[in-house]
């Protein structure tokens, strides 16, 4: 349990013009103050939670003076009778949530019961505090005796001393005249009067007009954070850092395996583009052979066999969504797509095909001898940075030697390009391909020059030492753009789980706003572009149900054996939570839960067109099948508890009001005539009993429920009303065919006439009457 000030409940004026109750909303945040929830007419709120102050009290009896000056603002401006009670006190509660749905958070404790009386026992216009209260005050402020004995029974029984703030301002007049206190107290002079009554004083997290709150931090300038933070969002995705963190340094395999794996399965959309790109490389290789070379025969049949597998390859990519091709062609297709390492073998495959159609020529030039009878005129011409060979031959029998000679490094760079045009293989597959191909065409070279002797040598070793140099820019491009390809697939990854994180987090708020506020005004306040506004809604039939367990507060104690009461809450949050779940039945679609407080359970049907039945009354007879489960429920309570908790319940029909009030920790609410007259049901029943009223009586009678007739009750603010007791259940399923339906449309028609006035007459209340 933790000690906090404040814990009281302030009616609210019942007059339209009256301060809204999202103003009240921004004194509670300037005031350090915690609202928990409204209670009919009454502002119930705290301070010192969630995190304790020292300066709890003044933050509670400056919150309740400026609201009390607040009404009077109203009340002057607008010339009507309203004014305000305020009580307070000091203690300990425990603090948090019961049931199912419905969350609100809530406190209790004997010390939040004493509050509750205490604002019923003070004065309008006074701030009414007990003896803890004024124990934390200090002296800070002047009092008098309150005698709350006098006007509550409860204060008089437990001979509760209370006392009376002063009125007239006097700890902010002791401030504003330069009087020395002993906290160090401090005013917002700056605001004036009238606006802080009205909400538009220092902000929460400022410095309050206690001094106590949080000091007001130097600002920083908006395009500073903006750099700020994209610096810190750059250097969280630097390439380099990511790199380290989470590739290996040369070979750039993850180093998580899960990520390695789903980096394995990744589908690679370019891939047809890979073969494409390769097939161009390979047309190009065989046309400059071709040209060069004459009478190869194992050329030409390297040539014919590594394009037809070309071709093969790229024509089952293509296929993949063209529907005229068979099926398991295009399944071929899907499987080369999808696992990466066929991808790779292919494009291996496809590599060493062009290498061997370079290497096919000197099978058949192996045994030919030096042109020494022939003359070849060689000119060189340089376009776009790219040298081209051109050999003309002036006899009848060339020199293929020395033409494919010249031409051979050239080629094995285009298979070099082939194998580096594919982004699906990785750097260490290049390497070990390209390591391959170099070696096999250093050892062609070495071949060569050993037969020839030296008249070639220099020609041939520069040709390899470009060949060298052209592998290891290969191998450093596809160090980057794999490191890129990962990186690429790490941010897409992280987006990815970001995205799922943000739609479970959506889902889960959604859930969360679904367990405070009915579904469709959850939607509303989701959908609507300006959700600012206030919603409400007029019901014309919804049927009210209260549920109270009157005997709950004997059973709460606060001992060391049950730790100081919590035990008692949590045996009331299983019986709270037992009539959530019997909600979530489908007989019970028709039922909202509004709220539970303390131990009485409110619950309303009919509040939308899909759940208000006007023809077969569904939502009426569905909460009398309810009321009766609950009592069952709770009997099973008892028996499993070796507990005596008895119920009562009160039932009524008629037209009310909904909507979400308050700007901070919106609660969905409904208020009316008909509402109160519920609550009396409940206050004015008998224990184990459900009370209805006269209009209730006459939906469930026709329906087939047993009902009995107590007579006539003095129902307070009503006067004298007819209510009937529901027995148990309907007789039979039959019951329901025979109903007389002309007394149904009679009954219609009645409500329907009974309803309109009922709102009428609401409606020129302006108001909502206190529970």
């Amino acid at each position: 349990m933790q000690k906090v000030g404040g814990l009281g409940y302030i009616p609210l004026p019942t007059y339209k013009h009256s301060l809204p109750t999202s103003e009240f909303d921004k004194l509670a945040a300037e005031h350090h103050c915690l609202r928990i929830k409204l209670l009919g007419d009454c502002y119930y709120c705290v301070s010192g939670l969630p995190e304790p102050r020292p300066d709890h009290a003044h933050c509670c009896v400056e919150m309740g003076l400026d609201m009390i000056d607040a009404i009077t603002l109203v009340r002057e401006v607008m010339a009507v009778n309203v004014n305000m009670r305020v009580g307070i006190h000091t203690g300990r509660v425990h603090c948090g949530v019961l049931g199912l749905r419905k969350w609100q958070f809530d406190v209790w404790s004997n010390d939040v019961t004493l509050a509750n009386y205490m604002e019923s026992g003070g004065i309008p216009g006074r701030v009414h505090i007990t003896k803890e209260t004024l124990a934390c005050l200090e002296g800070d402020y002047e009092v008098e005796e309150g005698f709350g004995g006098e006007r509550n029974a409860y204060l008089r029984e437990h001979n509760i001393q209370t006392f009376l703030i002063v009125p007239g301002d006097t700890f902010r007049d002791n401030v504003t005249t330069g009087s020395t206190l002993k906290k160090g107290f401090q005013v917002n002079v700056n605001v004036s009067k009238e606006m802080r009554m009205m909400g538009h004083g220092s902000q929460h997290g400022k410095q309050t007009k206690l001094g106590l709150g949080d000091t007001v931090e130097c600002e920083k300038d908006p395009d500073d954070e903006v750099n700020e933070y994209l610096m810190r969002a750059i250097d969280a995705r630097s390439i380099d850092r990511l790199r380290a963190e989470h590739c290996t340094p040369f070979i750039l395999t993850f180093r998580r395996p899960d990520i390695e794996e789903k980096y394995s399965r990744e589908r690679d959309k370019m891939l047809s583009a890979y073969f494409l790109c390769s097939g161009f490389v390979y047309l190009v290789v065989i046309l400059a052979i071709a040209i060069s070379i004459k009478g190869s025969v194992s050329f030409y049949a390297f040539g014919s066999f590594g394009g037809i597998i070309i071709i093969l390859v790229n024509g089952i990519l293509l296929a993949e969504k063209n529907e005229t091709v068979p099926c398991w062609v295009r399944n071929i297709s899907i499987q080369i797509y999808e696992k990466r390492i066929v991808a790779q073998s292919i494009a291996s495959i496809v590599v060493f095909l062009t290498f061997t159609t370079v290497l096919s020529p000197l099978v058949d030039l192996d045994g030919r001898e030096d042109c020494s009878n022939s003359t070849v005129v060689t000119t060189t011409e340089w376009l776009d940075n790219f040298t081209v060979m051109e050999s003309i031959a002036t006899s009848e029998d060339p020199c293929y030697y020395e033409l494919f000679s010249d031409l051979f490094p050239v080629l094995v760079m285009l298979v070099m390009v082939t194998c580096a045009v594919y982004q699906i293989l990785t750097s260490v597959f290049k390497v070990a391909v390209l390591s391959v191909v170099v070696a096999c065409y250093l050892g062609v070279s070495v071949y060569q020059a050993s037969k020839d002797g030296d008249a070639e040598t220099g020609g041939r070793w520069l040709a390899g030492v470009l060949v060298v140099a052209f592998m290891a820019a290969l191998v450093a491009h596809s160090q980057h753009t794999e490191a890129t390809y990962r990186l690429d697939f790490l941010w897409k990854l992280q987006a990815t789980e970001e995205k799922e994180d943000m739609e479970h987090l959506k889902a889960y708020n959604q859930k969360l706003l679904a367990n405070i506020l009915p579904e469709h005004v959850a939607e509303h306040f989701l959908y609507t572009v300006n959700s600012d506004e206030l919603y409400h809604e007029q019901c014309p039939f919804v049927c009210i149900m209260f549920a109270s367990i009157p005997n709950f507060s004997e059973f709460y104690v606060e001992l060391e054996a049950n730790n100081e009461g919590v035990e008692c809450l949590r045996l009331l949050n299983e019986i709270i939570a037992d009539f959530d779940e019997i909600l979530a039945e489908e007989n019970f679609k028709y039922i909202e839960k509004i709220k539970s407080t303390g131990a009485t359970y409110m619950a309303a049907s009919g509040l939308t067109k899909s759940t208000c039945d006007m023809h077969d009354f569904r939502h009426i007879t569905s909460m009398a099948d309810y009321a009766l489960r609950i009592r069952d429920q709770l009997s099973y309570v008892n028996e499993h508890s070796f507990n005596n908790f008895r119920m009562r319940v009160g039932i009524n029909i008629g037209p009310v009001v909904a909507g979400v009030i308050g700007a901070r920790k919106p609660q969905y609410d409904i208020w009316g005539n008909a509402v109160n007259v519920a609550s009396r049901m409940d206050s004015t029943g008998i224990l184990d009993g459900i009370q209805v009223t006269q209009e209730v009586y006459d939906i469930l009678h026709l329906k087939g429920y047993p009902l009995t007739c107590r007579g006539s009750i003095q129902v307070k603010g009503k006067g004298s009303m007819i209510t009937y007791f529901l027995d148990g259940p309907r007789k039979n399923e039959e019951a329901l065919s025979s109903i007389n339906q002309s007394s149904i449309k009679s009954l219609k028609r009645t409500n329907s006439n009974n309803n309109t006035g009922s709102l009428e007459r609401m409606t020129s209340r302006n108001g909502v009457v206190a529970l």
